[in-house]
């Protein structure tokens, strides 16, 4: 991208994020040309917001996640502090982007992660988790779904990073990797899954997280929030719905204003 239209990127997401609006048909020369320059524009919208950070999302943690992304790996975004909600929670539909419910097992770090020398693994990056709580992230794009620009652009736009749902700790010596988990929308059953659907493990996810960012230069640090990737697919939000995610007997609610 050329400084011009770098600028003008991270000026549309801005206004978009603070207008809440989307960008339609965005132009070929406003798409970053790999994700290391589409992270960098993140980042720089980010600190163009100034809002307080709350952590970060995972996303595309299985094959058929990236496939209908068209990524080719996971992916990342930051998330914000003012978005974070208790459950239950009741949001605006009005306010929301074409909003998406993914069922998410959510992190609190209890240390840093930095860059270091040898490669984070799960059990490493265990010893920094200071709880685990279920939740529910309500993904929201920039762009419309009908009409999505190349993956690059998504993850400029921070991969969809909405708002998020805190729900109820898992305990302490909770299998993660196995943990069953369902979504309700009105009393009806709309998906099922698993915490395995989090890279087999939301603690692996996490690890894929510390290691991406490390090569980017840059550390997790301590509570920060880390929503791990969605557990039972992604579920469309319609406005009045009363949405209920269930991992185990924990229950994550959320409803949104007709």
């Amino acid at each position: 991208m050329t400084p011009a239209s770098r600028e003008a990127l991270i000026e549309a997401l801005v206004a978009a994020r603070r207008d809440t609006a989307l960008i339609h048909d965005l132009p070929p020369a406003l798409v970053p040309a790999t994700p290391e320059e589409a992270y960098a524009i993140q980042d720089a919208v980010s600190a163009r917001l100034g809002w307080p950070t709350l952590g970060w999302k995972i996303a595309a943690t299985t094959a058929e996640t990236q496939a209908r992304l068209r990524m080719t790996e996971p992916i990342m975004g930051r998330s914000f502090a003012p978005f974070l909600h208790p459950s239950p929670a009741t949001l605006p539909y009005a306010a929301l982007l074409e909003p998406i419910i993914e069922p998410e097992v959510f992190l609190r770090l209890g240390r840093d992660l930095p860059p270091r020398g040898a490669p984070w693994t799960r059990e490493t990056v265990a010893e920094a988790v200071a709880a685990v709580h279920a939740g529910i992230e309500v993904a929201e794009c920039r762009f419309p779904a009908s009409n999505l620009p190349p993956p690059n652009a998504i993850l400029a736009d921070g991969c969809a990073n909405g708002r998020y749902v805190l729900g109820p700790e898992i305990p302490r010596g909770a299998d993660l990797a196995t943990l069953p988990v369902s979504v309700e929308a009105d009393g009806a059953l709309r998906r099922r899954g698993s915490t395995a659907e989090a890279m087999g493990d939301p603690l692996n996810a996490l690890a894929w997280l510390a290691n991406r960012r490390n090569a980017l230069g840059d550390a997790l640090r301590a509570g920060q929030w880390i929503s791990t990737g969605t557990c039972a697919g992604m579920l469309p939000a319609r406005p009045g719905a009363h949405v209920v995610a269930r991992f185990g007997d924990l229950a994550v609610e959320v409803a949104f204003d007709a």
